[in-house]
Protein backbone atom coordinates (compact mmCIF):
# COMPACT_ATOMS: atom_id res chain seq x y z
CA UNK A 1 0.00 0.00 0.00
CA UNK A 2 1.50 3.47 -1.00
CA UNK A 3 2.02 5.88 1.53
CA UNK A 4 -1.12 8.31 2.03
CA UNK A 5 -0.25 11.84 0.48
CA UNK A 6 -1.49 15.64 0.78
CA UNK A 7 -1.59 16.99 -2.64
CA UNK A 8 -1.11 20.83 -2.96
CA UNK A 9 -3.32 21.46 -5.45
CA UNK A 10 -3.25 25.64 -7.03
CA UNK A 11 -5.96 24.66 -10.04
CA UNK A 12 -2.94 24.95 -11.97
CA UNK A 13 -1.28 22.60 -14.78
CA UNK A 14 1.53 21.60 -12.80
CA UNK A 15 -0.12 20.41 -9.25
CA UNK A 16 -2.51 18.89 -11.16
CA UNK A 17 -0.09 16.96 -13.61
CA UNK A 18 1.52 15.73 -10.37
CA UNK A 19 -1.67 14.37 -8.97
CA UNK A 20 -2.39 12.76 -11.91
CA UNK A 21 1.23 11.29 -11.80
CA UNK A 22 0.82 10.16 -8.13
CA UNK A 23 -3.00 8.70 -8.62
CA UNK A 24 -1.46 5.75 -11.46
CA UNK A 25 1.15 5.39 -9.13
CA UNK A 26 -1.31 4.24 -6.33
CA UNK A 27 -0.31 6.69 -3.88
CA UNK A 28 -4.05 7.33 -1.53
CA UNK A 29 -4.13 11.36 -2.05
CA UNK A 30 -6.10 14.00 -0.13
CA UNK A 31 -6.46 17.26 -2.33
CA UNK A 32 -5.69 20.34 -0.77
CA UNK A 33 -5.54 24.48 -1.56
CA UNK A 34 -5.50 27.24 0.63
CA UNK A 35 -6.59 30.07 0.85
CA UNK A 36 -4.21 32.83 1.90
CA UNK A 37 -5.48 36.67 0.71
CA UNK A 38 -8.15 38.75 -1.02
CA UNK A 39 -7.01 40.56 -3.69
CA UNK A 40 -10.35 42.31 -5.00
CA UNK A 41 -9.58 45.95 -3.01
CA UNK A 42 -11.85 48.97 -2.63
CA UNK A 43 -9.06 51.07 -4.12
CA UNK A 44 -8.18 48.54 -7.50
CA UNK A 45 -11.26 46.39 -7.78
CA UNK A 46 -8.98 44.69 -9.46
CA UNK A 47 -9.65 40.52 -10.49
CA UNK A 48 -8.34 37.62 -8.14
CA UNK A 49 -6.14 35.84 -9.87
CA UNK A 50 -2.33 33.55 -9.65
CA UNK A 51 -2.52 30.51 -6.98
CA UNK A 52 -4.62 31.57 -4.61
CA UNK A 53 -7.66 33.07 -6.29
CA UNK A 54 -11.37 31.73 -5.59
CA UNK A 55 -11.41 30.43 -9.42
CA UNK A 56 -8.06 28.58 -8.49
CA UNK A 57 -9.64 27.07 -5.58
CA UNK A 58 -12.78 25.88 -7.64
CA UNK A 59 -10.46 24.59 -10.06
CA UNK A 60 -8.65 22.43 -8.10
CA UNK A 61 -11.39 21.36 -6.09
CA UNK A 62 -13.14 20.01 -9.70
CA UNK A 63 -9.79 18.79 -10.81
CA UNK A 64 -9.70 16.53 -7.29
CA UNK A 65 -12.85 15.18 -8.02
CA UNK A 66 -12.24 14.12 -11.49
CA UNK A 67 -9.60 12.31 -10.60
CA UNK A 68 -11.55 10.69 -7.77
CA UNK A 69 -10.10 12.15 -4.41
CA UNK A 70 -11.18 14.26 -1.90
CA UNK A 71 -10.51 17.95 -1.76
CA UNK A 72 -9.97 20.39 1.22
CA UNK A 73 -9.34 24.18 1.58
CA UNK A 74 -7.33 25.58 4.09
CA UNK A 75 -8.03 29.16 5.07
CA UNK A 76 -4.64 30.85 5.65
CA UNK A 77 -5.39 34.37 5.79
CA UNK A 78 -4.52 34.79 9.03
CA UNK A 79 -1.28 33.67 9.05
CA UNK A 80 -0.61 34.31 5.66
CA UNK A 81 -0.98 38.60 6.19
CA UNK A 82 0.80 38.27 9.68
CA UNK A 83 3.89 36.55 8.52
CA UNK A 84 4.55 36.81 4.38
CA UNK A 85 2.63 39.99 3.52
CA UNK A 86 3.68 41.49 7.21
CA UNK A 87 7.48 40.83 6.08
CA UNK A 88 6.97 42.01 2.30
CA UNK A 89 5.60 45.34 3.88
CA UNK A 90 8.51 45.69 6.62
CA UNK A 91 10.99 44.81 4.28
CA UNK A 92 10.09 47.69 1.91
CA UNK A 93 9.84 49.98 4.92
CA UNK A 94 13.72 49.22 5.74
CA UNK A 95 14.78 50.01 2.17
CA UNK A 96 15.29 46.53 0.88
CA UNK A 97 13.02 44.52 -1.82
CA UNK A 98 11.74 40.74 -0.62
CA UNK A 99 10.84 37.63 -1.90
CA UNK A 100 7.82 36.60 -0.40
CA UNK A 101 7.57 33.21 -2.47
CA UNK A 102 10.92 32.21 -0.13
CA UNK A 103 9.06 32.88 2.92
CA UNK A 104 5.73 31.50 2.09
CA UNK A 105 7.21 28.24 1.13
CA UNK A 106 8.73 27.14 4.98
CA UNK A 107 5.88 28.74 6.90
CA UNK A 108 2.04 28.08 4.69
CA UNK A 109 3.34 25.19 2.25
CA UNK A 110 5.60 23.28 4.71
CA UNK A 111 4.41 24.48 7.93
CA UNK A 112 0.30 25.06 7.80
CA UNK A 113 -0.13 22.02 5.12
CA UNK A 114 2.12 19.89 7.04
CA UNK A 115 -0.09 20.43 10.16
CA UNK A 116 -2.71 19.69 8.05
CA UNK A 117 -0.96 16.07 6.89
CA UNK A 118 -1.00 15.33 10.28
CA UNK A 119 -4.54 16.01 11.15
CA UNK A 120 -5.44 14.25 8.09
CA UNK A 121 -3.10 11.32 8.74
CA UNK A 122 -1.41 11.84 5.40
CA UNK A 123 2.55 10.81 5.54
CA UNK A 124 3.85 12.81 2.87
CA UNK A 125 3.21 16.25 0.83
CA UNK A 126 3.24 16.22 -2.60
CA UNK A 127 3.61 19.63 -4.66
CA UNK A 128 4.33 20.31 -8.37
CA UNK A 129 7.64 22.06 -7.91
CA UNK A 130 10.26 22.01 -10.49
CA UNK A 131 12.71 20.47 -8.23
CA UNK A 132 14.27 16.91 -6.72
CA UNK A 133 15.54 15.63 -3.51
CA UNK A 134 18.91 14.16 -2.56
CA UNK A 135 19.91 11.89 0.70
CA UNK A 136 23.32 11.33 2.32
CA UNK A 137 23.43 9.37 5.31
CA UNK A 138 20.16 10.59 6.15
CA UNK A 139 19.82 14.03 5.70
CA UNK A 140 17.61 15.35 2.81
CA UNK A 141 18.46 18.00 0.16
CA UNK A 142 17.17 19.80 -2.22
CA UNK A 143 18.71 18.99 -5.90
CA UNK A 144 17.57 21.37 -9.34
CA UNK A 145 15.03 20.27 -11.50
CA UNK A 146 15.03 18.48 -14.82
CA UNK A 147 14.05 21.35 -16.50
CA UNK A 148 16.37 24.03 -15.90
CA UNK A 149 14.25 26.51 -17.13
CA UNK A 150 11.81 26.09 -14.91
CA UNK A 151 13.70 24.57 -11.74
CA UNK A 152 12.43 26.64 -8.50
CA UNK A 153 15.31 25.50 -6.35
CA UNK A 154 15.88 29.10 -5.61
CA UNK A 155 12.79 29.85 -3.97
CA UNK A 156 12.73 26.10 -1.77
CA UNK A 157 16.34 26.68 -0.08
CA UNK A 158 14.78 27.36 3.45
CA UNK A 159 13.20 23.86 3.36
CA UNK A 160 15.02 21.73 6.01
CA UNK A 161 15.81 17.86 6.05
CA UNK A 162 12.91 17.31 8.04
CA UNK A 163 10.76 19.09 5.14
CA UNK A 164 12.20 17.49 2.75
CA UNK A 165 12.11 13.55 4.26
CA UNK A 166 8.16 14.40 3.74
CA UNK A 167 8.40 15.55 0.38
CA UNK A 168 7.52 14.03 -2.70
CA UNK A 169 8.33 16.32 -6.21
CA UNK A 170 6.39 13.98 -8.74
CA UNK A 171 7.95 16.53 -11.63
CA UNK A 172 11.40 16.76 -10.99
CA UNK A 173 12.20 14.51 -13.54
CA UNK A 174 9.92 16.15 -16.22
CA UNK A 175 10.15 19.22 -17.93
CA UNK A 176 6.89 22.00 -18.88
CA UNK A 177 6.82 20.61 -22.66
CA UNK A 178 6.68 17.04 -21.23
CA UNK A 179 4.06 18.14 -18.41
CA UNK A 180 1.80 19.80 -20.56
CA UNK A 181 2.07 16.71 -23.12
CA UNK A 182 0.97 14.75 -20.03
CA UNK A 183 -1.87 17.02 -19.43
CA UNK A 184 -3.75 17.11 -22.62
CA UNK A 185 -3.07 12.73 -22.92
CA UNK A 186 -4.68 12.63 -20.10
CA UNK A 187 -8.01 14.50 -21.08
CA UNK A 188 -7.54 17.99 -19.78
CA UNK A 189 -6.95 19.85 -22.84
CA UNK A 190 -7.95 23.31 -21.39
CA UNK A 191 -5.46 22.46 -18.39
CA UNK A 192 -2.50 21.67 -20.50
CA UNK A 193 -2.65 25.44 -22.65
CA UNK A 194 -3.05 27.18 -19.32
CA UNK A 195 -1.00 30.05 -19.09
CA UNK A 196 1.30 30.90 -15.66
CA UNK A 197 1.85 33.48 -13.79
CA UNK A 198 4.74 34.97 -12.35
CA UNK A 199 3.65 37.87 -10.50
CA UNK A 200 2.86 38.23 -6.98
CA UNK A 201 -0.08 36.54 -5.89
CA UNK A 202 -0.83 39.12 -3.41
CA UNK A 203 -0.55 41.82 -5.82
CA UNK A 204 -3.11 40.68 -8.56
CA UNK A 205 -2.49 44.42 -10.80
CA UNK A 206 1.15 43.32 -10.31
CA UNK A 207 1.77 46.80 -8.91
CA UNK A 208 3.45 46.57 -5.12
CA UNK A 209 3.74 50.47 -5.07
CA UNK A 210 0.02 50.78 -4.92
CA UNK A 211 -0.30 48.03 -2.40
CA UNK A 212 1.74 49.30 0.05
CA UNK A 213 -0.03 52.44 -0.25
CA UNK A 214 -3.35 50.73 0.44
CA UNK A 215 -1.84 48.69 3.15
CA UNK A 216 0.10 51.56 4.84
CA UNK A 217 -1.97 54.16 5.90
CA UNK A 218 1.12 56.30 7.04
CA UNK A 219 3.58 55.35 4.31
CA UNK A 220 4.58 58.95 2.71
CA UNK A 221 5.36 60.17 6.55
CA UNK A 222 7.21 56.49 6.97
CA UNK A 223 8.87 56.98 3.55
CA UNK A 224 9.24 60.69 2.63
CA UNK A 225 10.81 62.52 -0.51
CA UNK A 226 14.86 62.59 -0.12
CA UNK A 227 17.90 63.22 -1.84
CA UNK A 228 19.08 61.33 -5.30
CA UNK A 229 22.60 61.17 -4.70
CA UNK A 230 25.78 60.29 -7.18
CA UNK A 231 28.55 57.53 -6.28
CA UNK A 232 30.61 60.46 -5.14
CA UNK A 233 28.11 62.28 -2.45
CA UNK A 234 26.67 64.96 -4.63
CA UNK A 235 22.97 65.91 -4.60
CA UNK A 236 21.56 65.02 -8.25
CA UNK A 237 17.71 66.05 -6.85
CA UNK A 238 14.38 64.57 -5.51
CA UNK A 239 13.27 61.18 -4.71
CA UNK A 240 9.67 60.62 -4.23
CA UNK A 241 10.35 57.93 -1.36
CA UNK A 242 12.67 54.93 -0.89
CA UNK A 243 10.15 52.53 -1.37
CA UNK A 244 9.75 53.29 -5.27
CA UNK A 245 13.01 52.05 -5.97
CA UNK A 246 14.91 49.44 -6.42
CA UNK A 247 18.65 48.02 -7.04
CA UNK A 248 19.49 48.21 -10.90
CA UNK A 249 16.54 50.20 -11.73
CA UNK A 250 17.28 52.53 -14.33
CA UNK A 251 13.73 53.66 -16.08
CA UNK A 252 11.52 56.37 -14.42
CA UNK A 253 14.41 58.44 -12.48
CA UNK A 254 14.50 61.64 -14.14
CA UNK A 255 18.28 62.14 -13.38
CA UNK A 256 20.95 62.76 -16.20
CA UNK A 257 24.53 61.75 -15.73
CA UNK A 258 25.78 61.81 -19.41
CA UNK A 259 25.19 58.20 -19.44
CA UNK A 260 22.44 55.61 -18.53
CA UNK A 261 21.70 56.45 -14.47
CA UNK A 262 20.75 53.36 -12.73
CA UNK A 263 19.84 52.85 -9.15
CA UNK A 264 22.70 51.39 -7.47
CA UNK A 265 21.90 51.70 -3.84
CA UNK A 266 19.41 52.42 -0.98
CA UNK A 267 20.34 54.34 1.63
CA UNK A 268 17.51 53.89 4.70
CA UNK A 269 19.94 55.76 7.53
CA UNK A 270 20.13 58.76 5.44
CA UNK A 271 16.77 58.51 2.90
CA UNK A 272 18.95 58.59 -0.26
CA UNK A 273 18.54 56.93 -3.79
CA UNK A 274 22.49 56.46 -4.89
CA UNK A 275 22.67 56.74 -8.10
CA UNK A 276 25.85 55.63 -10.76
CA UNK A 277 26.30 54.08 -14.32
CA UNK A 278 25.95 50.71 -15.07
CA UNK A 279 29.66 49.55 -13.80
CA UNK A 280 28.94 51.12 -10.23
CA UNK A 281 26.48 47.97 -10.14
CA UNK A 282 29.13 45.65 -10.02
CA UNK A 283 30.02 43.70 -6.77
CA UNK A 284 32.60 41.34 -6.15
CA UNK A 285 31.03 40.59 -3.00
CA UNK A 286 28.05 39.87 -0.47
CA UNK A 287 26.65 39.14 2.88
CA UNK A 288 23.54 36.70 3.87
CA UNK A 289 22.17 36.75 7.32
CA UNK A 290 20.30 33.76 8.51
CA UNK A 291 21.99 31.40 6.30
CA UNK A 292 20.56 27.91 6.01
CA UNK A 293 22.45 24.67 5.34
CA UNK A 294 20.88 22.11 4.00
CA UNK A 295 23.20 19.56 2.15
CA UNK A 296 26.04 19.81 5.29
CA UNK A 297 25.84 20.67 8.58
CA UNK A 298 29.29 23.32 7.95
CA UNK A 299 31.97 24.17 5.56
CA UNK A 300 35.14 25.27 5.72
CA UNK A 301 35.89 28.60 4.73
CA UNK A 302 36.65 29.09 0.75
CA UNK A 303 33.89 26.64 0.03
CA UNK A 304 33.41 26.60 -3.68
CA UNK A 305 29.95 26.76 -4.70
CA UNK A 306 28.15 28.61 -7.71
CA UNK A 307 25.94 31.24 -6.35
CA UNK A 308 22.32 32.58 -7.73
CA UNK A 309 21.29 35.82 -6.66
CA UNK A 310 17.80 35.74 -8.70
CA UNK A 311 15.58 33.85 -9.73
CA UNK A 312 16.39 34.13 -13.41
CA UNK A 313 20.33 33.88 -12.53
CA UNK A 314 22.42 31.04 -13.71
CA UNK A 315 24.89 31.13 -11.15
CA UNK A 316 28.40 32.42 -10.81
CA UNK A 317 31.26 30.55 -9.48
CA UNK A 318 32.20 31.66 -5.72
CA UNK A 319 33.59 31.12 -2.06
CA UNK A 320 31.71 30.91 0.86
CA UNK A 321 33.22 32.52 4.01
CA UNK A 322 31.61 32.39 7.74
CA UNK A 323 31.25 35.70 9.31
CA UNK A 324 30.28 36.19 12.92
CA UNK A 325 26.38 33.93 12.28
CA UNK A 326 26.49 35.45 8.95
CA UNK A 327 28.02 34.46 5.43
CA UNK A 328 30.38 36.26 3.55
CA UNK A 329 30.26 35.14 -0.48
CA UNK A 330 33.19 35.80 -2.11
CA UNK A 331 32.57 35.61 -6.41
CA UNK A 332 35.51 34.69 -8.69
CA UNK A 333 33.88 37.45 -11.11
CA UNK A 334 31.78 40.70 -10.80
CA UNK A 335 28.24 40.35 -10.43
CA UNK A 336 25.71 43.04 -10.89
CA UNK A 337 22.83 44.53 -9.01
CA UNK A 338 23.38 42.73 -5.89
CA UNK A 339 20.12 43.41 -4.16
CA UNK A 340 19.33 43.42 -0.31
CA UNK A 341 16.11 41.70 0.53
CA UNK A 342 16.69 39.11 -2.25
CA UNK A 343 17.93 35.74 -1.66
CA UNK A 344 21.59 33.78 -2.47
CA UNK A 345 21.40 30.17 -2.97
CA UNK A 346 24.41 27.98 -3.00
CA UNK A 347 24.80 25.00 -5.28
CA UNK A 348 27.22 22.22 -5.39
CA UNK A 349 26.33 21.06 -9.18
CA UNK A 350 22.85 20.26 -8.66
CA UNK A 351 22.47 20.18 -5.41
CA UNK A 352 22.03 22.85 -2.90
CA UNK A 353 24.21 23.65 -0.35
CA UNK A 354 22.16 26.41 1.40
CA UNK A 355 20.95 30.26 1.06
CA UNK A 356 20.18 33.27 3.11
CA UNK A 357 19.00 36.50 2.88
CA UNK A 358 21.61 39.24 0.98
CA UNK A 359 21.97 42.23 3.40
CA UNK A 360 24.69 43.94 1.62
Amino acid sequence: MRPRVLMAMSGGIDSGVAAMLLREQGYDLVGVTFRTFDSITESCMAREKGCCSVDSIFEAKHLAESLGFEHHILDARDVFRRTVIQNFVDEYLRGRTPNPCVLCNPIIKWGELLRMADELHCDKLATGHYARIGECDGRHYLRKGADTLKDQTYFLWRLTSDNLARTIFPLGDLTKPQVRELAAGHGFVKLSQKKESEEICFVPDNNYRNFLKENVPDLEARMPHGEFVSVDGRVLGEHEGLYNYTIGQRRGLGIALGAPAYVVALDGPNNRVVIGEKQHLQSRSLLVERPILTKYDDFADGFEVSCRIRYRNAGTAARLYHADGAIRVEFDQPVESVTPGQSAVFYEGDDVVGGGVIVG
